[in-house]
């Protein structure tokens, strides 16, 4: 299997977190490729990361795809919970963890822009969702990156803190601090620290 592959983008690293809190990371092989590049491009159209190809040569898009089809393999126990509230619950939290990187991402770019009034709007806009995100994140009971939710969630704020160290975001959040600070020390997240 292969992970098209970036160190730095948020979305591979929630693709290899899941795959090394369920085991199977030393089956894939990280496949370092540009977004410009046309070996990308030639497998997924949107030309992308993550882009992941299985054993049989089957190629996936994007994040969610792919973590739940490494979810799909291997003999641990399950990211995503079967059908129930805690199924529903995991993956709004995963939305919620995809939200913010959502929001984040392109934000980097507009600021790097001439600032028009529009664009003061728009990154207003973008930092109030993940002012709401965390306000939230706060009040949930998170687990041990035993769920999907718990992956991305955790990938979301070691991207705050890795992009907009500028703006921290744990003062107000002393719940979430202390439970990212133990879920960083954790294989999943310590051997996939993007490394700048």
């Amino acid at each position: 299997m292969k992970l098209a592959y970036s160190p730095n983008s948020p979305y591979v690293r929630k693709c290899h977190a899941c795959a090394i809190q369920r085991g199977i990371d030393q089956r894939i092989e990280l496949w370092t490729i540009g977004t410009t590049d046309p070996a990308l491009a030639a497998i997924n159209p949107l030309s992308k990361v993550p882009t992941f190809v299985t054993d049989d040569g089957q190629v996936l898009y994007d994040s969610p795809v792919i973590c739940e089809y490494l979810d799909s393999i291997g003999d641990a126990p399950k990211l995503i919970p079967a059908p129930g509230p805690a199924r529903w619950r995991a993956l709004t939290l995963a939305a919620l963890g995809d939200g913010i990187l959502d929001a984040t991402q392109p934000r980097r770019r507009e600021v790097a822009l001439p600032q028009d009034e529009g664009r003061v709007t728009y990154i207003a806009q973008q930092q109030q969702k993940v002012t709401r995100a965390l306000a939230v994140l706060e009040n949930e009971s998170l687990g041990m990156l035993e769920t999907i939710g718990d992956i991305a969630v955790a990938c979301a704020l070691g991207y705050l803190d890795f992009r907009y160290p500028h703006e921290p975001w744990r003062p107000g959040h002393p719940k979430l601090e202390a439970w990212y600070a133990k879920v960083a020390a954790m294989p999943a997240m310590a051997r996939t620290v993007p490394p700048g």
